[in-house]
């Protein structure tokens, strides 16, 4: 009885010699032998036997063979103008392109979680050049005007004369009316959109309307209106727009923040008639219940960044708050000149779901107007944003060679990192090769950590190194480029850290340069990538609320 061996390529028939030809077989020479029971005379008779190499070995032979066939030409996008550039041509994107919604776009970064993947990037560029509804004065229509949407000539020619703004932004056009009319909302848009001036009005002109109201005080401070904010940074801001408004219509605007001891915060309010408070949500519950504050007379209550007003640090506290608050139930128990109610807004740059669920517990959500943004949680079109496939320890070689071809007209740098000790240590970096900058991180004191945002608006310095308390909120017009030294944990993170550049009054139209290094960052990087190439907003951000800005009545 005669064997035969079958490959991949072809099959060893019986016949020849006792050694038949060799076979290369993974990579090695393998001699087949053939054997026969009845001798060399009858082995042409024999019918042969076919012996089948292992299965793992002929997908390795077909896996080798098809690399050795000739591909076709690359698909290198035609000239024009791109959305996305990538390091190899194949793989950019072309503006005009695109890609259908049940697609699977090919990824740049569908292979960056190996390590061979270092040292590649894509860039998502600019396909405007300005922000999002930021458009020419002279185009827009009359009715666009903040005497056509219903406030008081007196607001909007003091809002021209010490903010210098005469025209509203988008988001400000849709949120006014509603606000105006006392209605509970909920509102969300991008960053850098107004959203601060889009509360700030309508709650102004509520208390001028009613400042015939006799003011109470004493020992126990009633405030009309109250915002309130995560950080005291945010505070100090937010105070900064509304003194220049309120000075000149005789309001007081108090600030309490974190880090201040309860001496300090009676003494702020007391025997003064506070008409806005701004207040962080630790000073504001510690006043409260040492009844230096109540809030039986509030006219308005703002939640200002509410996402992050929900996190478990503070949602304990605004849930007290709101269960001090006399929340109106309708926009007719708002506006009743004996007995007004208190309105609420609730402000962001995204609406996180449980945040119904906590207002259910102390309102009516029917009586909420609900308002968002056309274009929130979409990546910015107008700004520039490269992602680098990276090792960690070239992290610092990027970093300085990005400030190193910084032009002498640049503006400022915010560079982010995940924790404090990071932050520490990259100061140190940048000590040593003596570039002058700013850290900021949440285990510093209140005090200092104002002092030093303060310095990096004045323009004290041009490189901030911080966390993630720079990137709520906080006005950074003079900001021209934002580098993620540690890549954002999630996609929020990442909307708010690029939401710091490209600001509408902005001077600079801004960049975002991401160093991924981790495999963990190559889930949201794909993420980003592939809503960037779809055109689609981010994957995972649904708000609250659905009804967008420009479909509310």
């Amino acid at each position: 009885m005669a064997f035969s061996v079958c490959g991949a390529k072809g099959v060893a028939s019986a016949g020849g010699p006792a050694w038949v030809r060799p076979w290369l077989l993974g990579g090695r020479l393998w001699p087949v032998a053939r054997w026969s029971s009845e001798g060399p005379e009858e082995e042409k008779e024999e019918e042969a036997v076919v012996v089948r190499i292992p299965h793992s070995w002929q997908l390795r032979l077909e896996r080798a063979s098809s690399e050795q066939e000739p591909r076709g030409p690359a698909v290198v996008p035609r000239g024009g103008k791109l959305l996305l550039r990538s390091r190899r041509k194949e793989l950019s994107q072309a503006a005009r392109l695109t890609v259908g919604r049940w697609e699977r776009p090919r990824l740049v970064s569908d292979g960056w979680k190996h390590r061979l993947s270092r040292g590649d990037y894509f860039q998502l560029e600019r396909t405007r050049n300005e922000a999002p509804g930021e458009k020419d004065p002279e185009a827009l229509p009359p009715s666009s005007s903040f005497l056509a949407l219903g406030l008081e000539p007196r607001l909007a020619s003091l809002l021209q004369e010490a903010l210098g703004i005469s025209r509203p932004t988008p988001v400000q056009r849709r949120a006014l009316p509603a606000l105006l009319k006392g209605s509970n909302a909920l509102c969300a848009a991008e960053t850098g959109s107004g959203k601060t001036l889009a509360y700030l009005l309508p709650l102004l002109q509520r208390l001028l309307q009613t400042r015939h109201l006799p003011h109470r005080l004493g020992s126990v401070a009633f405030p009309r209106s109250l915002v309130v904010l995560p950080s005291r940074e945010l505070a100090g801001q937010v105070r900064s727009v509304a003194l220049p408004l309120c000075a000149p219509l005789g309001l007081e605007v108090r600030e309490i923040g974190g880090g201040r001891g309860i001496g300090s915060i009676r003494r702020r309010v007391r025997n003064v008639p506070v008409d806005v408070l701004v207040a962080t949500p630790g000073a504001l519950c510690k006043a409260l219940r040492r009844r230096i504050l109540s809030l039986e007379e509030l006219l308005c209550l703002v939640l200002d960044e509410v996402d992050t007003l929900l996190d478990p640090t503070f949602v304990d506290l605004v849930e007290d708050v709101l269960q001090q608050t006399p929340l109106a139930a309708s926009r007719k128990e708002a506006s009743d000149a004996w007995d007004p109610k208190t309105q609420l807004v609730a402000v962001g740059a995204t609406l996180p779901k449980g945040l119904g669920e906590l207002l259910s517990e102390v309102a009516d959500l029917s009586t909420f107007s609900t308002l968002t943004s056309d274009s929130l949680h979409c990546l910015q079109p107008h700004v520039e944003q490269k992602f680098m496939r990276l090792k960690g320890a070239d992290k610092v070689m990027e970093l300085l060679q990005l400030i190193k071809d910084r032009g002498p007209s640049s503006g400022a740098v915010l560079i982010f990192c995940n924790s404090a000790s990071t932050v520490n240590w990259l100061g140190y970096i940048l000590d040593d090769h003596k570039i002058k900058h700013l850290r900021l991180q949440g285990q510093m004191q209140a005090d200092v950590r104002a002092g030093i945002f303060d310095s990096f608006q004045k323009g004290q310095s041009d490189i901030l190194v911080c966390t993630d308390i720079a990137s709520r909120g906080l006005d950074t017009t003079r900001v021209e480029l934002v580098v993620n030294y540690d890549f954002p944990p999630t996609l929020h993170d990442y909307l708010h850290r690029v939401g710091r550049v490209g600001r509408i009054g902005s001077k600079f139209p801004g960049t975002a340069v991401s160093f991924v290094t981790h495999r963990w960052d190559v889930d949201l990087v794909r993420k980003i990538e592939t809503a960037a190439r779809k055109r689609t907003r981010l994957p995972g951000l649904e708000p609250v609320v659905k009804a967008a800005l420009s479909k509310t009545k």
